[in-house]
């Protein structure tokens, strides 16, 4: 048996105490907001300390607050509108992009990457952008949401590098046996990137997810705001008189706090449960998209 010394099993349980306060100091915030959303609000408003159990008795008022009410199931409706609409538009530009400025014998490739680099780090901000949309007649519209940021260019380059990587001879082989670029792309490049695609799905599907901002300044009418922008202005504005309707009064504070953690709980279990699914795929995806630039 090895013999191990005193500094390297202090070290050894150290570091296990250490991670363990670390995770569950991550952790607990979530389970504080899922427990308290199961709890009675009235104690739950005049609780301190931490919280362990539901208070009282177990309740679903909260979830009843939130799934009655038709702002936000009119947002979880916008929402997966726009995660299933933009998810397409990202996806096919961003792989029809990057496979046409990852091919070597493309004339001025340089050059155009130069240009699509340089949109990284300068924009024209938000006065043209508006004015840009106001022009194109999307104020007010979904496709406000999914049109102006349907190729993100740190991702196109992570997909450009990730075609890159692919060996030469397998396409140069394609097109010897007649294939064109159609289908060197559908039948040779994507099934060699998968790991690759499964990330860009993961990176723009929680970017859709979590989305306000633009929502909160091309959209006018509260029918079309996505979730994450009901979400926020129940948290930070407070508006959820309309919400509280099945409790009796808008100036219950009780009910308010119930339904802030009811509908924290709501909004973000959904993109929680995709990362189990795509996890495999991320780390190898990620570090295959960084092997060359």
């Amino acid at each position: 048996m090895r013999y191990k010394s005193k500094g390297y099993i202090f070290f050894t349980v150290f570091n296990y105490i250490f991670l363990s306060l670390a995770g569950f100091a991550c952790l607990y915030p979530l389970y504080y907001v899922v427990i308290a959303s199961f709890s009675d609000p009235v104690k739950l408003i005049s609780h301190d300390g931490m919280l362990l159990f539901p208070l009282k008795e177990f309740t679903l008022d909260g979830y009843r607050m939130v799934f009655s009410n038709k702002l936000v199931l009119s947002g979880y409706r916008n929402t997966l509108i726009v995660l299933a609409v933009g998810l397409c538009f990202n996806m096919v530009l961003t792989v029809i992009g990057a496979y046409v400025i990852s091919l070597r014998k493309l004339m001025l490739r340089k050059p155009f990457t130069i240009l699509i680099i340089i949109t990284m780090y300068f924009n024209g901000g938000m006065i043209p952008s508006y004015l840009n949309v106001s022009d194109l007649g999307m104020i007010d519209s979904i496709w406000s949401l999914i049109i102006p940021g349907a190729v993100t260019t740190s991702n196109l380059l992570i997909m450009r590098s990730a075609f890159m990587a692919v060996p030469e001879s397998l396409s140069e082989a394609a097109e010897m046996d007649g294939a064109g670029h159609r289908q060197i792309l559908l039948q040779v490049m994507l099934p060699l990137v998968k790991a690759t695609l499964a990330v860009m799905v993961l990176y723009y599907g929680v970017a859709h997810w979590n989305a306000w901002f633009n929502a909160s300044i091309y959209l006018r009418s509260a029918g079309k705001f996505p979730l994450q922008l009901v979400l926020r202005n129940i948290l930070i504005e407070g508006l959820n008189n309309d919400m509280l309707t099945d409790v009796g009064s808008a100036d219950n504070p009780q009910a308010v706090q119930l339904l802030k953690y009811s509908l924290i709980v709501v909004s973000t279990v959904p993109i929680m449960c995709i990362y189990p699914l795509l996890q495999k795929f991320f780390e190898k995806g990620v570090m295959l998209g960084a092997v060359k630039g």
